[in-house]
């Protein structure tokens, strides 16, 4: 949530209020509360411009997080292009389309029901793929 000057403004406004009232009830010279007045509102504006920039900050970085999330893997030519382990890229190469589709789908985070009538298996087969490409890569890795 991006900071929101006017409103920070406003509740140092109240609480300064607030506290001039409370030292003239007990009695601070006139001419002090102007002076604290003035300390208090430049640590204001200080720590305003430091929110002001840590929102700035937070909102680059969700932006970089959005544009990290649209960079992904979408097709098994992507998923293939992600690895940078020549050795399981390797390895990857050599299983069929079918369970390369599979992998895709379950880092989507669809569950293998879900998988089963988009790649024509049934739920079994799956697992057997799965189980089959870990065994192998168990033994490549």
């Amino acid at each position: 949530m991006a900071y929101n000057n006017g409103r920070e403004d406003r509740k140092w406004r109240i609480w300064k209020e607030a506290e001039e009232k409370i030292l003239r009830e007990h009695g601070v010279d006139e001419t002090t509360t102007p002076q604290i007045r003035i300390d208090d509102r430049a640590d204001f504006n200080s720590n305003r411009r430091f929110y002001h920039w840590t929102s700035d900050f937070g909102e680059y970085l969700e932006g970089m997080a959005d544009r990290e999330r649209n960079t992904e893997v979408k097709t098994v030519a992507d998923l293939l292009n992600e690895i940078e382990d020549e050795t399981l890229y390797r390895a990857l190469l050599t299983v069929d389309r079918r369970t390369l589709q599979i992998i895709l789908l379950k880092m989507q985070g669809y569950s293998t029901k879900e998988i089963s009538p988009l790649v024509g298996l049934t739920t079994g087969a799956i697992y057997a793929r799965l189980d089959h490409l870990r065994k192998k890569l168990r033994k490549i890795l």
